[in-house]
């Protein structure tokens, strides 16, 4: 059948659904993900990865419009240098989780060249050969290590130009032998320092809430990391497609890493604002647990990464989500943060609950969190 958008002139074909299935099934059936297709010689993307065009509106002409903005940069170097100091980055942070949902980190304590070796570790995964990668390939979530292209493939409306690894790195990390030679020892060594990052940004919220800085650790929201590298090859049409749609997190809370490429944009007073690259920098951002946790104060925000036409680009998420072990406790509204001026907005829930709500629909572009609210 054929849908016109919303803007009148654009028309989409959209291909029945059986035809979509089995499209879907041979791409994943390749194992080669977006970069096989690339390595195919492809010059225009299958159908299963073409957006809407009503939901690209100039999506590479946003930077002469959206320049006035730019997401907050938090230096944490005086983090421990006095009790004044301290004070100015927790109001910092709390400002920009309540305004933004997002901020960018700088003196945060890993290494420049560790967040390079990150870097240079999943390309070397995503650009070996296919055969090697393919003993990897799998949508078995119980697995420690995982590559496959778009976890949501087979729910979401449309594809992304992306293919990923992921790895559960705690609370139960996997034995060496399980990952890939190709990134496992910077895995592991960047996982450590994440984790430490981690507990430290856990401390900062908790106080930016207004809670004893222990508060949200011993909620166990530091108990995950799950780390995603993603690998968005050059795509021949990125004007008909996006790297990763339009989404915000299902955790607690994110950090990213980007190379040097850009892409990343967030959505921030109903424009999308770009988040370029500086060495150096990761981006930390809200997501939807925390902002269920804090009972709408801290904001979980959409965003998405562009596709590109020239080079590949290469980001490394980090969620600090017990989702893969999940417990039993629940989590809904803290009740410190509870009064008669602010009654609890959600209803309690297990991240279990949560998130098999959060992957059954895919990444959308809709919030997980209604589902939720009383």
């Amino acid at each position: 059948m054929v849908v016109t958008s919303n803007r009148g002139a654009i028309q989409t074909q959209i291909e029945p659904e059986c035809d979509r299935r089995s499209e879907l099934k041979a791409f994943d059936d390749s194992k080669a993900g977006v970069k096989g297709l690339l390595d195919a010689g492809v010059t225009k993307i299958p159908r299963i990865f073409i957006h809407d065009k009503s939901m690209l509106p100039d999506i590479h002409k946003s930077g002469s419009v959206i320049s006035h903005f730019s997401v907050p940069i938090i230096d944490f170097e005086g983090i421990n240098k006095g009790a004044a100091q301290h004070s100015e980055i927790i109001d910092k942070v709390r400002d920009a989780c309540e305004k933004w949902g997002f901020f960018q980190v700088v003196n945060h304590g890993i290494p420049i060249s560790i967040m390079d070796d990150m870097i240079d570790g999943v390309r070397r995964f995503h650009e070996q050969d296919t055969e090697v990668k393919k003993q990897f390939y799998s949508r078995d979530v119980t697995k420690k290590f995982i590559y496959n292209s778009n976890f949501d493939l087979y729910q979401a409306p449309v594809s992304n130009w992306r293919d990923t690894i992921s790895c559960v790195m705690a609370p139960q990390p996997p034995d060496p032998e399980e990952l890939p030679v190709v990134c496992r020892d910077i895995m592991i060594e960047y996982s450590k320092y994440m984790m430490r990052l981690g507990l430290t940004l856990l401390e900062l919220l908790s106080e930016a809430l207004g809670l004893n800085s222990d508060h949200l650790k011993d909620m166990d929201c530091a108990e995950g990391l799950f780390v995603l590298g993603h690998y968005y090859p050059a795509c021949p049409e990125p004007e008909m497609t996006l790297g990763t749609g339009d989404h915000a997190d299902s955790g607690f809370f994110t950090v990213l890493l980007q190379d040097n490429m850009g892409g990343l944009q967030i959505l921030h007073e109903n424009q999308w604002v770009d988040v370029p690259p500086q060495p150096g920098v990761l981006v930390v951002n809200i997501a939807d647990l925390l902002q269920l946790i804090s009972n709408d104060r801290f904001k979980s925000v959409e965003h998405r990464a562009l596709a590109n036409h020239v080079g590949s680009r290469v980001s490394v998420a980090c969620f600090f989500t017990p989702h893969l072990y999940p417990s039993t406790r629940m989590y809904g509204p803290v009740k410190d943060l509870l009064s008669e001026d602010n009654p609890p907005v959600y209803r309690e829930t297990t991240v279990k609950d949560f998130i098999a709500y959060y992957d059954s629909e895919g990444l959308d572009g809709n919030s997980a969190l209604t589902y939720f609210k009383l």
